[in-house]
């Protein structure tokens, strides 16, 4: 027989969280922190969404996807994880751009930004400190004109080396484009000019561990292998979910699926008013990734070359270049023993963007041979820099947008949720519908990992709010019997 993933369920939970990415189990967390029931379900095996892990033979542990994130993000574990996890973030302070407009090494702060800008391209002090203080100002709540090619123009006219420094890394994080308003830009651009790039010592894989551990010392009920079918709706509320099979009730459900597929398959076009249906058919899929996961053989060791390597071969920044099957950008992300320390372990990780319909109508044998080629020019990239890679490793194998829809079942294999409009519809649900709420990675402000923590935090607190008031109701009513 088959095994009961929900064996020991409870009937009733306040809340269902759908999907353990960051914001998922940032707001599962809260949410069981302020006293609510919550049922976290996660149809992988794995927690963590697209920040996760996987082992494979050979005692390799590789990370998916790219390994940074901003300073911001040791206040929000220490706030609403642990202050263990916050101590264990560390500073990334070799950041390489190599490509044939220029080559340079950067700890990716503004102080260091600044003097490259100055320095290396020539652009004089006051236009850099006006730019950074234009980036900062933007907020969500500003008027959507300006796009950030636009931006760009504005401050460095024709200067397409500065464009490519300033936009690559940012294109890698999120997928953004110079088409992308500049608003969305700019949040997240000032983000990592905080401080800089940080990363999680100890590896993803511990520190989704430790995740779960908090989670379940704050009584959050985890399910894998539970895929939530259908959320219910009656009379414009939530009364419960439908997972693998089986009808649980609530009070409220916070999915952090992917937003379409939340409103058009989860809860249903027919259950929302016709203006926001079409509203949501609006919004626009971000692009998706590929990735080759490189594993170092134990005993062998890479000199260290940086700890990102944003590395090209086109002439210069092109968002169809950058996205093409013919891949002619890469980011190498390291992995050096000191990011899992006592391991003595080494591994790269290449990320290239991706459309997902390069991949998805390819018969089964010609997928092959195009991951195998992927795997190729990967190799042969990467030997500009560590020249003796290929007789170092001993496992190599390649992702693509088909495999993160399989795994993470985003529509198209989206790495980085929806466009900038997502972000609206996202908001508008709980006005749609009572009791449901949704967080995740939209509008590229909220996608990354700060982004998606911090998204999280924001709806958790929206949950328990509504939550609170439908309890404070039913006491009234038992108390008035």
């Amino acid at each position: 027989m088959a095994r009961d993933w929900l064996k020991g369920a409870k009937s009733f939970y306040d809340i269902v969280v759908i999907g353990s990415g960051l914001a998922g189990m940032t707001a599962a967390n809260l949410l069981a922190r302020f006293g609510h029931s919550v049922l976290l379900a996660e149809h992988h095996y794995n927690l963590g969404g697209m920040a996760t892990w996987f082992k494979r033979r050979g005692g390799h542990i590789l990370d998916i996807s790219l390994h940074g994130f901003p300073y911001g993000m040791i206040k929000t574990f220490r706030k609403y994880w642990t202050r263990e996890m916050a101590d264990s973030v560390i500073q990334l302070k070799g950041i390489h751009f190599d490509n044939p407009q220029f080559s340079v090494k950067t700890t990716f702060d503004k102080v260091d930004f600044s003097r490259i800008l100055m320095e290396h391209f020539g652009i004089m002090k006051d236009v850099i400190e006006d730019f950074f203080k234009t980036a900062r100002s933007m907020n969500f709540y500003d008027d959507i004109v300006m796009t950030t090619g636009e931006l760009f123009e504005k401050f460095f006219p024709g200067r397409k080396d500065v464009w490519r420094f300033l936009m690559e890394p940012i294109t890698y994080a999120n997928g953004s484009t110079l088409d992308d308003p500049a608003l969305t830009y700019g949040i997240v651009f000032s983000n990592f000019m905080d401080k800089g790039v940080f990363t999680y010592q100890g590896g993803t894989d511990q520190l989704i561990k430790k995740m779960k551990k908090e989670l379940l010392k704050n009584g959050v009920d985890i399910r894998n292998h539970c895929l939530v079918e259908k959320i219910h709706v009656k009379d414009n509320a939530v009364h419960g979910v439908r997972i693998n099979g089986q009808d649980i009730a609530c009070n409220a459900v916070l999915s952090n699926s992917n937003l379409l597929t939340t409103i058009h398959k989860l809860v249903g076009d027919e259950n929302f008013d016709p203006k926001f249906v079409e509203e949501a058919k609006k919004v626009r899929l971000n692009n998706s990734s590929c990735q080759v996961y490189m594993g170092i053989r134990k005993g062998e060791k890479i000199d260290y070359v940086g700890d990102l390597l944003f590395s090209s071969d086109a002439d210069e920044y092109n968002t169809e270049m950058i996205l093409s099957k013919n891949v002619t950008s890469r980011t190498f992300s390291f992995y050096y023993p000191d990011i899992r320390p006592g391991t003595n372990r080494y591994s790269i990780v290449a990320s290239t963007n991706a459309k997902y319909e390069d991949w998805a109508s390819l018969d089964d044998k010609t997928y092959q041979v195009e991951k195998n080629r992927l795997i190729e020019a990967t190799l042969n990239s990467l030997e500009k820099y560590v020249p003796d890679i290929r007789k170092k490793i001993d496992h190599v194998e390649a992702s693509t947008p088909k495999t993160f829809k399989r795994y993470t079942l985003h529509p198209s294999g989206t790495s980085f949720g929806t466009k900038f409009e997502g972000l609206k519809v996202s908001r508008d649900l709980p006005k749609q519908i009572s009791g449901l709420f949704h967080s995740g990675s939209v509008g590229i402000i909220m996608s990354g990992w700060l982004g998606a923590a911090n998204y999280g935090v924001i709806v958790a607190n929206e949950v328990d709010k509504l939550v609170r008031s439908m309890d404070s109701k039913k006491e009234l009513v038992s108390a008035s019997v």
